[in-house]
């Protein structure tokens, strides 16, 4: 159309209505969303100076990109404030000529719809700031939280976040997801102010990310959006330079003692369809841009891919919950029971076409703790050890995971896919080809990227129904498989696995 001069629009062997989706999921790759609007913009008005059918044919044109652009974007342009000005311009514009588009009424009709329902963050006078704040995972695990349904983060959507000091002592503070490290410093220091702490505690404080395993990261203050890449078990410090070295993890966050636990009283169906219908709802809060930015790190950056980084951050609580459960068992009968509790989990999430909790499931039973196990595997009966065998083969990498693209295109939606594997491929699509060859668009590329993004469209086009009946017990079920508790520190799980079977090989 109008992006680059030598762009290929009009090639054969890519239809109009593909291509014009291909354009608004990968534009971000060689084009910013203002500059793509910009220059929509400008060659509509371009437009506006041809006399005939190729000036109507052009706005028509036009008409149908910002369409589907709308369509397509919905709520990201919430934090788009320059584009959401360009949207609005460009929305008067085709409006003012709408007698030109009599046999597109629906298409303009749907244009202002698109408009008046899509929140564009333009400023206005006397706009409330009415913020609702939203529960991360790990926060402050309430169950009332925990049970929400879950609903799409935003970079402007605000979260409670403790912040630590190298005592273990907390400050906790109301921020936006998108904050920078600057702003969270800021907004310490200010709680600091208002503390009995002794004074000059905050100066020249740094902002560090302690993992349980005690990695350290200090954080640069110009970055951004760093709640949601924080691990499962790490948490924010707030320190002096001079004490970022005696920095330690908090006390763990569960009991390592051996016990019977939550896993040991609740039917495999149960957890099962409750592992499923929690991540559908993390996977439907996955907007499918999201997937594009997370590996061509577009110009909106980690502001818009929260969710999907909320996502991976699931599947390995996961499969930690897994090996944690499993290593807690000090009984090696009941550790083989969980064992084979854990294949029939497995099974079925796969029946429930959840392969996200299959696989992580099943690589939470191959973690090299409990792999090493002999004496336990050696109590599960032959049939689970099968089973166990073929969901190892179906997992295996081997020949670009042949096995597993097998099993999932024979999936009719919904499904949720292991989705770790898709920004595997968006990965290899990236480094494999260029995007700009002698500085036109490679639409090969972009129709390939466009293309994978689309099976998500497709695994999500039907609704998840599982049928689960309301009672004190689904609650309770429910409450548990939301708000795991596991330990993500590979030595100290080495460690258990030792106590229990000190001489397997």
């Amino acid at each position: 159309m109008m992006l680059r001069p030598g762009y290929p629009l009009s090639q054969e062997s890519f239809p109009i209505d593909i291509l014009l989706d291909d354009i608004v999921l990968t534009h971000s790759l060689f084009l910013p969303t203002e500059k793509f609007l910009q220059e929509l913009h400008q060659y509509f008005v371009r437009a506006g100076g041809m006399e005939g059918p190729e000036g109507l044919g052009r706005k028509q044109a036009c008409l149908a990109m910002l369409l589907h652009f709308l369509d397509t974007y919905q709520g990201l342009l919430q934090e788009e404030e320059g584009a959401g000005h360009i949207i609005k311009d460009l929305y008067l514009l085709i409006m003012k000529d709408e007698s030109l588009y009599q046999g597109l009424r629906e298409d303009t009709l749907r244009l202002h719809q698109l408009v008046e329902t899509v929140e564009l963050k333009i400023p206005e006078e006397n706009q409330p700031p009415s913020k609702q704040v939203k529960p991360l995972f790990r926060h402050f695990r309430r169950i009332d939280s925990c049970l929400q349904t879950r609903v799409a983060f935003r970079g402007s959507d605000e979260i409670f976040c403790r912040v630590y000091m190298p005592d273990h002592s907390y400050v906790t503070i109301r921020s936006r997801l998108s904050a920078s490290v600057q702003d969270i410093l800021g907004s310490v220091t200010e709680k600091l102010q208002y503390s009995e702490e002794p004074a000059g505690r905050e100066d020249s404080l740094i902002l560090v990310a302690v993992s349980s395993s005690g990695e350290k990261v200090l954080l640069q203050p110009t970055e951004d959006c760093v709640f949601t890449a924080l691990g499962i078990n790490s948490h924010l410090f707030a320190c002096t330079r001079d004490s970022y070295e005696a920095l330690v993890p908090l006390p763990e966050e569960i009991q390592v003692s051996p016990g019977d636990t939550e896993i040991h009283r609740v039917e495999p169906e149960d957890v099962a369809n409750h592992l499923t219908a929690f991540h559908w709802e993390l996977f439907r809060c996955v907007h499918e841009l999201e997937f594009v930015d997370y590996v061509f790190h577009g110009e909106r950056g980690r502001r818009e891919t929260a969710n999907l980084e909320l996502l991976l951050q699931r599947c390995s609580e996961v499969t930690h919950w897994v090996a944690t459960e499993v290593l807690l068992c000090e009984a090696p009968g009941k550790r083989a029971q969980l064992l084979k509790k854990f294949i029939k989990i497995a099974a079925l999430c796969k029946q429930n076409q959840d392969l996200l909790s299959f696989y992580a499931v099943v690589m939470g039973l191959d973690n090299a703790a409990v792999s090493r196990l002999r004496l336990t595997w050696e109590k599960l009966p032959g049939k689970f050890k099968n089973l166990f065998r073929k969901f190892e083969n179906l997992t295996d990498p081997c020949r670009n995971h042949k096995s597993y693209r097998e099993v999932i295109s024979k999936m009719k939606p919904p499904v949720i896919p292991f989705v770790p594997l898709i920004l595997k491929d968006l990965t290899f699509l990236h480094e494999g080809s260029k995007t700009l060859v002698d500085g036109l668009v490679n639409i090969e590329k972009l129709h390939s990227v466009a293309e994978k993004v689309r099976t998500i469209r497709k695994y999500r086009s039907r609704p998840l129904c599982l049928d689960m009946e309301a009672s004190p017990h689904h609650l309770q079920t429910k409450a548990y498989v939301r708000q795991f508790q596991v330990i993500d520190n590979q030595n100290l799980l080495f460690e258990l696995s030792y106590k229990l079977e000190a001489n397997s090989q």
